[in-house]
């Protein structure tokens, strides 16, 4: 690999070109075989899959999922609760993190710097689903000092990550 490539962040494993069209082929579809990802990016299957590999085991592929389509599932609203907690030392912030965490309507949460503590991404069913999460889930948590609720009127733009072709 070319030694001029830019690191990932990752230690010390560095993407060359065609590192970066197997993450941009995967993120797209990751289910390809490495037969069809490698007549994507321009090698046999063998060296293809050691590569994948050799991404996987430095945690630049995460893992592999399926993309479900809350609608579908009955979930059609998108909420974004933004959440300011009481007190903020490290317990406080774990258990209400991890209570976050088992909430099955919880689509993100993430820790913010701001004027508030959380920003929390949920699906629901509607405007009295969102009224039965906030009083039978949400509220039942300890330490919320405040919330603040915007439902979303439509996804502009939804990704499962970056395309590493197009980032510099």
């Amino acid at each position: 690999m070319p030694q001029d490539a830019p690191a990932t962040g990752h230690g010390s494993l560095r993407l060359d070109p065609i590192d970066r069209r197997i993450l941009s082929a995967l993120r797209a579809d990751g289910r390809l075989t490495m037969n069809e990802l490698g007549e994507k990016v321009g090698l046999s299957a063998s060296p293809c899959w050691t590569r994948v590999k050799r991404l996987e085991a430095a945690g630049l592929i995460a893992g592999y999922v399926a993309l479900l389509d809350h609608a579908a599932l009955g979930l059609p609203d998108t909420v974004f609760v933004e959440i300011t907690l009481n007190r903020h030392d490290d317990h406080a912030l774990e258990v209400f993190g991890a209570s976050l965490a088992r909430i099955p309507e919880v689509i993100e949460a993430h820790l913010v710097t701001g004027e508030y503590d959380y920003l929390v991404k949920v699906a629901v069913a509607g405007t009295r689903d969102y009224e039965r999460f906030l009083r039978e889930r949400l509220y039942r948590i300890e330490g919320i000092r405040h919330t603040r609720s915007t439902f979303a009127l439509r996804a502009m733009k939804q990704s499962i990550g970056v395309d590493p072709l197009e980032i510099p």
